[in-house]
């Protein structure tokens, strides 16, 4: 049988089981395992998937079954292990869904690729079925979601590993970063924003479509004092870059980050040191841009050179800006809505990568604000 191959059954009773011939026919009716617990509705059913490979199999359930039990808990279905078969159940809707996915991870194990938690993650929301609603909105059909995560057309390359958006809204933004000379990406803390960004930059700088990557943030202290800091200048404002440098690392070996920045290949420096510059040539990144001011944010957007990509990202929620003072962010993205070659890319608590508790944080935070105003 080929990859993901499924078998189906039709369930008489407790003593006869019939497999049947007919090839349209792939659901099971009614109880399937003393193991599984008690059905909800009389729409519950089993799909089998069958895997040739019993070595990406293992791979595929991970450590005592925990990419398994993933799956049951983040899309409510059950799945059982029968030898080289996994069992899928659940609702009709659900169980498809499980299905799509772990047909998505297999076929990622069988191009080299590794599985780890966030992978499972990523292939739960990219690979799930559209509701009849969004199917009227033009969403894509369910194998078209599983291609671009098991093909990654929206996969980068790096230096040290390939990088793949997690998220639809991700999928986007990468997109509209290769497509537009100037891309916008607002959400809340925890989207990838930024890390996506240096990641296209760094694809970009080693394709040879750039020539350097320049990396900034206001150095805009988080509501707090941190009065004088020692050391030459570099050494003052590399605390207000670690983030920046902290992406480049997971894309870059290194050595070659520190020949590259030696070399000014590779910039980091504060917003305040990109006055009078045109930049050529180069992947421009603005992180924290809710921290700049109005002029500020005007003085970067005029910097991009010939052959240049500029990208800026910021959560309009976390403005360290003193009281009183507008966000440049906030302005920036009234005025240029609608402007050709510009993009705007939205995130919210649905795109967050980091702990699942991340996304819970920012959803009771919104809903407290929301409760005030």
């Amino acid at each position: 049988m080929g990859r993901g191959a499924e078998i189906c059954l039709l369930w008489a009773g407790p003593d006869t089981r019939f497999e049947s011939e007919a090839p349209c026919m792939k659901e099971i009716f009614l109880g399937i395992s003393a193991l599984t617990p008690p059905t909800r509705s009389d729409d519950v059913v089993e799909t089998l998937l069958e895997f040739p490979d019993n070595r990406l199999l293992i791979e595929l359930c991970g450590e005592f079954d925990r990419n398994l039990a993933q799956i049951e808990h983040q899309m409510g279905v059950h799945v059982l292990r029968r030898g080289n078969r996994l069992a899928v159940i659940g609702d009709r809707g659900a169980r498809e869904q499980a299905a799509a996915v772990i047909r998505g991870l297999y076929a990622r194990l069988e191009s080299g690729r590794a599985i780890v938690a966030g992978d499972i993650d990523a292939a739960i929301r990219l690979g799930r079925l559209p509701s009849a609603t969004e199917t009227l909105r033009g969403a894509a059909p369910e194998g078209e979601q599983i291609e671009l995560f098991s093909g990654s057309p929206m996969g980068l390359r790096t230096r040290k590993k390939p990088i793949e958006a997690r998220t639809e809204a991700q999928k986007a933004y990468v997109a509209n970063l290769f497509q537009n000379e100037l891309g916008f990406g607002i959400g809340p803390a925890g989207t990838g924003k930024t890390y996506l960004a240096v990641a296209v930059g760094v694809t970009m700088f080693i394709s040879g479509a750039v020539e350097k990557i320049v990396l900034s943030r206001p150095a805009v202290e988080a509501g707090e004092r941190l009065g004088f800091l020692p050391g030459d200048m570099k050494e003052k404002v590399d605390p207000y870059m670690q983030p920046l440098y902290d992406a480049l690392n997971d894309f870059l070996p290194a050595k070659q980050v520190e020949k590259l920045i030696a070399e000014k290949r590779i910039e980091i420096a504060p917003l305040a040191f990109m006055r009078g510059r045109t930049l050529s040539n180069a992947f421009i990144v603005l992180d924290e841009a809710q921290n700049a001011t109005s002029m500020q944010m005007k003085m970067f957007l005029t910097r991009l050179g010939e052959g240049s990509r500029m990208v800026v990202t910021g959560d309009r929620t976390q403005v360290d800006l003193p009281r009183g003072t507008a966000s440049g962010l906030a302005e920036a993205e009234r005025i240029l809505k609608g402007v050709k070659g510009v993009s705007f890319n939205y995130f919210t608590s649905k795109d967050v990568v980091r702990h699942p508790l991340v996304g819970r944080i920012i959803e009771a935070y919104e809903a407290d604000e929301a409760q005030g105003s």
